[in-house]
């Protein structure tokens, strides 16, 4: 129930929302402010992490659940009827499955995530979209200035995109290799004929 309220709470209420509440409402409660935390919590860059890490752990949490929920109940009884320890069962079975599910969904939280750090500038970080706005302050030049910063971002979203496409090939299953009479049948000339 816990972890259910955790994800539904951070899963139904806007980021923005969340930034705000850490950064302006945790700081009014005395008891934060003689915690272990508040040296975390009183720097704008700490809770801006703080609520960025908060949300996209609830959405990672139902990424890996669905990844969890897809490997065949047949695989894992298999791997233990053939006498495999569970430690060796999640390393073997139940983990790479896992992964291969769950990681196209993890790229895109990835991705959303890199841009929703855009929001930390709300709350006084200067990350790209603070310090593009501190240069239109001073240059009057929005379009170069934004376009700019689009690009940061598509640049740092692109190589995001090719380490998850390498890590998906990597962790796919080999490929069988046709047996050679259907190889060369595959490969026979259309007859002439046609």
């Amino acid at each position: 129930m816990p972890a259910r309220g955790y994800i539904a709470l951070f899963r139904g209420t806007p980021l923005l929302v969340q930034m705000f509440l850490i950064y302006y409402g945790l700081g009014q409660l005395s008891a934060v402010r003689e915690s272990f935390a508040w040296p975390l919590l009183r720097s704008p860059f700490g809770c801006a992490v703080l609520s960025l890490a908060l949300c996209t752990a609830a959405y990672t949490a139902e990424i890996i659940r669905g990844g969890l929920l897809a490997v065949p109940r047949g695989q894992v009884e298999a791997a233990l009827a053939v006498g495999m320890t569970r430690w060796q069962v999640l390393r073997s079975v139940i983990a790479p499955v896992t992964l291969r599910q769950a990681l196209p969904a993890y790229s895109t939280e990835a991705i959303l995530l890199v841009k929703s750090t855009a929001l930390a500038s709300l709350v006084t970080v200067w990350d790209v979209t603070g310090v593009a706005q501190q240069i239109i302050q001073r240059t009057y030049r929005t379009m170069e200035v934004f376009v700019c910063a689009a690009a940061i971002y598509l640049v740092l979203n692109f190589l995001l995109v090719r380490i998850v496409a390498w890590l998906e090939r990597k962790l796919a299953p080999p490929r069988r290799v046709p047996p050679a009479s259907q190889a060369s049948a595959s490969n026979a000339q259309p007859s002439a004929d046609l």
